[in-house]
C-alpha cells in the first residue's frame, strides 16, 4: 500500500529577475532532492517575471522530472500569466486557479485522471471487431452484418 507523499507549496516572490530567481532557486533546491517531489509554486504575488524567472521555472520543472516528480503552478498573477503565455511556457506546466486545487490534483493522478480525458482507456470494448480484409475496407462489428 502506497503512502501519500507530502506536497510542498512555495510562494514565488514579487520580483523574479536574475538575482531573485537565483535566490529562490537556492531556497527550493532541497525540495527537489527527494524522490518523486510534488511541488506547487504559488505565483499570486508575482509582478515581474523576466527571462531569468522563466529559466528558473524550467530548471525546477526539469529537476522535478528527473526525480520522477512534478512541479505545478497555481494562482498565477495577471502579469506572470502574460509572460508565460508570450513565451509559450504556459503550455509546459499544469496551471491551477488556487494552490489548494494544485495540491488536490496530486492525489487524483490515476486512474481517474486518465479516464477523465480518455474515457475508453482501461475498459474492454463492448464489441469485438472482425479481421480486416486487407483492402482497407472498414472492419465490421460481430453484431453487424457486412454490407
Amino acid at each position: 500500500m502506497e503512502t501519500s507523499r507530502p506536497v510542498v507549496v512555495k510562494r514565488v516572490p514579487e520580483r523574479m529577475n536574475l538575482r531573485q530567481a537565483r535566490q529562490f532557486q537556492q531556497e527550493v533546491r532541497p525540495f527537489f532532492k527527494i524522490d518523486r517531489p510534488q511541488i506547487v509554486f504559488d505565483l499570486s504575488a508575482v509582478r515581474l517575471l523576466d527571462a531569468a524567472g522563466i529559466d528558473m521555472l524550467l530548471e525546477c520543472m526539469t529537476e522535478a522530472s528527473r526525480r520522477d516528480g512534478d512541479l505545478k503552478l497555481a494562482s498565477v498573477s495577471a502579469q506572470a500569466a502574460v509572460v508565460l503565455e508570450l513565451t509559450r511556457t504556459d503550455r509546459l506546466f499544469e496551471i491551477y486557479e488556487t494552490a489548494t486545487d494544485a495540491v488536490k490534483s496530486f492525489s487524483s493522478f490515476l486512474p481517474n485522471a486518465v479516464r477523465q480525458f480518455y474515457p475508453g482507456v482501461g475498459t474492454a470494448p463492448a464489441f469485438a471487431w472482425n479481421q480486416r480484409d486487407g483492402h482497407g475496407h472498414r472492419a465490421t462489428r460481430d453484431n453487424e452484418e457486412a454490407a
